[in-house]
Order: structure tokens, then C-alpha cells, then sequence
């Protein structure tokens, strides 16, 4: 029996069909994973550097930290490139990476930046809880938040801060929590909301330098309580004066670790 023209073309496509599912998807699948492994190589490098587990002019190669994480070279490769472009590491040579300095004027650029986004964030937060006298749903779920990110500021001091672990995780992750909250309550600005998540990574990693100072870090717990605080109370230039302290106050102790001999001062932008 002959077959017909089209149930030919059927069967032939059938088959070529076939053959294709069986050369491409496992490829797909090989390259969704590769990719995979190498967002969570490069979220842990990214994590290392802010903790100071990797400080600043370590050497970065391959072989050592596809064996420190148990992934093959390749995600490795892929995470250097995206720590290059994200400013957390430096070519030094043709085969030479470090983890990036921190220069004392790429610290106040960033403050000077983090002065006029973080102060507009704090008056946009207050605003929104100031329009709880209307009722309005998110607002008073963001003025009860900011409630509680205040009173919990307020019980951080030597004590809770010896009892945190040598990294100060507990302190840190409320900190977050923090930002979480301010970034919430710019749904309605989601350029500034995205100029500030572009900064959090180098403010984290700025912000360590501070780590095992436990008198700046109850200071700067006060500070932004007080920042919480104004926002939960509706006061938009309250919250950016404490903003404003508090950027004044963590400069001041960032350049104390940065040059504690004085040199390479660093000096606020007026």
C-alpha cells in the first residue's frame, strides 16, 4: 500500500519533530540550570563581599571559589563578570580579579547621592502615613509598620547587640526590614525606589565598616528609630532631618575606620 502525499509530510514531521525534542530541550534544561547556578554563585560572592568575608583587594579566582562553593568554573566565570559590572570587583591584570576597594571619594559620592534619595524617600513615606486621617488602607498599614520598626529600634543597645552573632545579622536584618518598609511605601515612585535599590549593595558593604563598633551601631539603632518614627507620624521634614543626621553621623564614622591615622580625609559635600 502507497501512502499518501500527506500522511507522508505527517510521519516525516513527526519524526524531525522528534529529533529536535531530543537535541534541544536537554540543552534547554542544561543552560536553565547553568544559568541557575550561576545567579546563586554570584548572590553568594555578592554576600561575602558585602559581610566582609572577601575584604576589599582579595584575590578572586576561579578554581578556589567554584571549590569553596561546589560549582563547576563556568557560573564562576559568569558570577566575576556580573561583580565587574555591578562595581564589587576590579581587573588588575589579563588574569587578575580583586574584590574593589573602598576609596574614600567613592564614599562621599555615594553619600552625597544616598543625601538626596534617602531624605525625598523618608518625606514620600510620611506622607503616605499623614493620609491615615482619611482612612486609607495603606496608610495606616504603613504608619502601624513604621510603629513597629520604631519601637523595635528603640530596644536595640550593647546588651542585644553583644547577644547578636560577630556579624550582627539580627541588627542588620532589621535594618533591612527598615529599608523594606521605605521601599514599600514608594510604590508610587519607582524611579527613585529603583536609584535607591541601585545603592543598597555599596551602602551595605560601606556600612559593615562599622560592624564591630557596637557604640555607632546603638547610635545609628536610635537614629533610625527616630526616622520610623517621624514617618509614622506623618512628618515629612522631620523625617528627612533625621534622615539627614543620621547620613551626617554614619559619614562620621565611616571615615574613623576608613582613615583612622587622618589621612585621605573625608570631607562632607556642603
Amino acid at each position: 500500500m502507497i501512502e499518501s502525499p500527506s500522511r507522508r509530510t505527517v510521519r516525516t514531521v513527526a519524526r524531525l519533530d522528534a529529533r529536535v525534542d531530543a537535541r534541544v530541550k536537554p540543552r534547554t534544561d542544561a543552560h536553565l540550570t547553568a544559568r541557575t547556578a550561576a545567579d546563586r554563585t554570584f548572590d553568594a560572592l555578592r554576600a561575602s563581599i558585602v559581610d566582609g568575608e572577601l575584604s576589599p583587594g582579595a584575590p578572586l579566582t576561579e578554581v578556589e571559589q567554584a571549590t569553596r562553593l561546589g560549582v563547576s568554573r563556568t557560573p564562576v566565570r559568569e558570577a566575576f563578570a556580573r561583580l565587574i559590572a555591578a562595581g564589587l570587583a576590579t581587573e588588575r591584570g589579563p588574569r587578575t580579579l580583586v574584590v574593589s576597594d573602598i576609596e574614600p571619594d567613592d564614599v562621599i559620592a555615594l553619600f552625597d547621592l544616598r543625601r538626596a534619595l534617602d531624605e525625598q524617600a523618608a518625606r514620600l513615606a510620611a506622607r503616605l502615613t499623614a493620609s491615615a486621617a482619611v482612612a486609607s488602607a495603606p496608610a495606616t498599614a504603613a504608619r502601624a509598620r513604621f510603629t513597629n520598626l520604631a519601637q523595635r529600634f528603640a530596644t536595640v543597645d550593647h546588651a542585644t547587640l553583644a547577644a547578636d552573632d560577630t556579624q550582627r545579622h539580627g541588627y542588620y536584618a532589621l535594618v533591612a526590614e527598615f529599608d523594606a518598609a521605605l521601599d514599600d511605601s514608594l510604590q508610587g515612585s519607582p524611579y527613585l525606589a529603583a536609584a535607591i535599590a541601585s545603592t543598597r549593595v555599596h551602602l551595605a558593604r560601606v556600612r559593615r565598616l562599622a560592624r564591630d563598633d557596637d557604640a555607632r551601631l546603638a547610635a545609628s539603632a536610635a537614629e533610625h528609630g527616630a526616622i520610623a518614627r517621624a514617618i509614622a507620624d506623618g512628618d515629612p521634614e522631620r523625617a528627612a532631618a533625621a534622615t539627614r543626621l543620621h547620613l551626617h553621623e554614619a559619614l562620621t564614622s565611616i571615615h574613623r575606620h576608613l582613615s583612622p591615622s587622618g589621612e585621605n580625609r573625608i570631607r562632607e559635600t556642603p
